[in-house]
């Protein structure tokens, strides 16, 4: 099992966040549409990700490989552990199909992410149908990264970012649109 410490928050200024991570060194990894298939489950909380990805000129391009993500986390307001587990699906619909007639729908999440890379952090700029726009980190805890250090970026570019406290999110996009 893989484990990420995570941040999410509102953000209404995507643009801004597009600057703050180019100045701060980031790289762009990439821009995507998401759908975020959420499947009732007896344990944490599993969906299946289908992805399209977006060439330069914003045109929706055949879609990538999806991924099924299980994951556990603790759905607190702060920097927190996820313990995720994926695996890389080519035929996402089909999978979507199965998984929704044996263990049915909770709710699916439609964004616009766009993927920034900065030192071992992933940055989500995320335009949310129905929620509006956040910015999510996920500091990949490894062999070169413990727990106490990923914690650490997190605060850095929470500071560089300037997210305020209250804007902080305790649960998921899913959780969010369930209410």
């Amino acid at each position: 099992m893989k484990r990420n410490i995570e941040i999410k928050a509102h953000f209404a200024d995507l643009q801004r966040g597009h600057h703050v991570a180019r100045d701060i060194g980031a790289v762009l990894h990439g821009i995507e549409r998401q759908r975020d298939t959420y499947f009732r489950v007896a344990n944490g909380r599993l969906k299946l990700r289908e992805r399209w990805p977006l060439d330069s000129s914003g045109v929706l391009q055949e879609p990538s490989a999806s991924q099924l993500i299980w994951y556990q986390r603790p759905d607190d307001a702060h920097a927190r552990a996820s313990d995720y587990s994926l695996i890389v699906v080519e035929n996402g619909s089909e999978l979507r199909d199965v998984l929704a007639g044996a263990l049915g729908v909770t709710v699916e999440v439609v964004k616009l992410r766009v993927i920034h890379l900065h030192d071992n952090v992933r940055i989500h700029l995320d335009d949310v149908t129905g929620l509006g726009k956040f910015l999510e980190f996920e500091a990949i805890v490894d062999e070169c990264c413990d727990e106490a250090a990923a914690r650490v970026k997190l605060d850095k570019l929470v500071s560089e970012f300037q997210l305020s406290p209250d804007c902080v999110i305790a649960g998921s996009y899913s959780d969010l649109l369930r209410c």
